[in-house]
C-alpha cells in the first residue's frame, strides 16, 4: 500500500470524514470515523500532513494529532471553500482541504495552546454575563417604571430601585411583582460577584505571564487587553505588518473599524489608555468597546497603523519641501 503523505480532515461533532492521497496525488484512502475511531486512526499512520478548518474544537484536534508526530496545518475556512468542486458535502469538504492544505500560498492559522484558549474563555464568558448583567437592569428598571417607580441613570439608581423593591412596607408593589423583582435583584447581585471574580482571575492571569506584562508597557495597553492579545495571537510572525494584524482584529465591519478609528485617535491626543483603567471601573460599564478587549485591540492597532502612516507622510512632506527650498513655516 502506498503511503498516506497529506490528508484532509474534516471535524464534527461524531462523524469525521478523511481524504488521504500520496506524494502523486493519488487518493489512498476516502473514509467516514466516528469520533472515538479518530485517534486511533491517526495514531496507526506514519507522520504526514494534515489540514483541518479553523473552526470549532479545530485547536484540539491539532494539539492531539501533533502529539502523534503529524504536521497539521489550521485554514481559514474562507480560504478553502474556493477548492470544492462539486455539491458541499462532507466528502467534498475533506476534499478541498486536502488540496487547499498544499497551495504554497495558503495562509494557515497557528494553533493556540489550552492556556491561551482558557484566557479566551475567561474574555467571552465576562463578556456574556456582562450583557446579561445589563438586561437584568434593563428589566428591573422597565418592571418598576410600569408602577411609576423610577431612578436616576447608573449604578446608583439601581440600588435605589432595589431598596424599594426590598422594602416590604412599601405598599406600591403588589407581592407577586415583587417577588418576581427580588428574584431579578439576587440574580444581578450574582452577576456582579461573578463579573469580579472575573476580573480578578484576568489581573492574575495578566500578572503571571511575561509577554502580557510587556505589552501592559504599550502606551494605550492594560491589562485587559494585554491578556486578550496574548491569548488571540497565536503566533505573531504570522503577521507581515500591522496593518494585516489590525485587519485581522477587526476589518470586518465599517462600523466597528471607524469607531475604532476614532477612539484610537482620541486616546492617542489626550494620552489616555484604551484598557489601562481598572476592569471593573465606571467605564467599562458605559462604553461597549471597553467591554470587549478584540475591540480595543482593533482600535490600537489602526491607531499604531494610523500613527505611523501620518508620520511617514510628514517625513516625506518635509524632504520635498527641503528639495524646493521651503521652509517648515511655508516660507522660501
Amino acid at each position: 500500500m502506498q503511503t498516506v503523505t497529506t490528508i484532509g480532515l474534516d471535524i464534527a461533532k461524531s462523524v469525521f470524514q478523511i481524504h488521504g492521497i500520496d506524494a502523486a496525488g493519488n487518493v489512498i484512502v476516502r473514509r467516514k470515523l466516528k469520533r472515538r475511531y479518530v485517534l486511533p486512526f491517526f495514531q496507526k499512520l506514519p507522520p504526514c500532513l494534515v489540514g483541518i478548518e479553523a473552526c470549532a474544537s479545530s485547536h484540539h484536534w491539532s494539539r492531539e494529532l501533533q502529539s502523534f508526530g503529524h504536521a497539521v496545518r489550521l485554514m481559514p475556512p474562507a480560504y478553502v471553500k474556493p477548492y470544492i468542486k462539486r455539491q458541499k458535502n462532507d466528502a467534498a469538504d475533506a476534499e478541498a482541504i486536502c488540496e487547499a492544505v498544499t497551495r504554497p500560498n495558503m495562509r494557515f492559522v497557528a494553533t493556540k495552546t489550552r492556556e491561551q484558549q482558557s484566557c479566551l474563555m475567561l474574555h467571552r464568558t465576562r463578556h456574556l454575563f456582562i450583557r446579561q448583567q445589563t438586561s437584568v437592569i434593563n428589566a428591573i428598571r422597565a418592571h418598576l417604571a410600569e408602577f411609576g417607580i423610577v431612578a436616576p441613570v447608573g449604578r446608583n439608581g439601581v440600588e435605589q430601585l432595589l431598596d424599594v423593591v426590598a422594602d416590604v412596607s412599601d405598599k406600591r408593589l403588589p407581592e407577586i411583582s415583587r417577588a418576581c423583582l427580588l428574584a431579578l435583584g439576587a440574580q444581578l447581585r450574582a452577576l456582579k460577584a461573578q463579573i469580579l471574580n472575573f476580573d480578578r482571575q484576568i489581573i492574575a492571569s495578566h500578572r503571571s505571564n511575561e509577554a502580557s506584562k510587556r505589552l501592559d508597557e504599550i502606551p494605550g495597553v492594560g491589562p485587559a487587553l494585554a491578556t486578550a492579545l496574548v491569548a488571540s495571537v497565536a503566533d505573531p510572525k504570522a503577521f507581515r505588518s500591522g496593518r494585516d494584524f489590525s485587519a485581522w482584529v477587526g476589518a470586518r465591519a465599517k462600523a466597528t473599524l471607524e469607531r475604532g478609528q476614532g477612539q484610537a485617535r482620541q486616546y492617542q491626543q489626550t494620552g489616555r489608555s484604551l484598557s489601562a483603567q481598572p476592569i471593573h471601573g465606571g467605564r467599562a460599564f458605559r462604553d461597549p468597546l471597553c467591554q470587549v478587549p478584540w475591540h480595543q485591540t482593533s482600535a490600537l492597532a489602526y491607531g499604531i497603523v494610523g500613527a505611523t502612516a501620518h508620520k511617514g507622510r510628514r517625513d516625506r512632506a518635509r524632504q520635498q519641501d527641503g528639495k524646493n527650498g521651503v521652509g517648515h513655516d511655508g516660507q522660501r
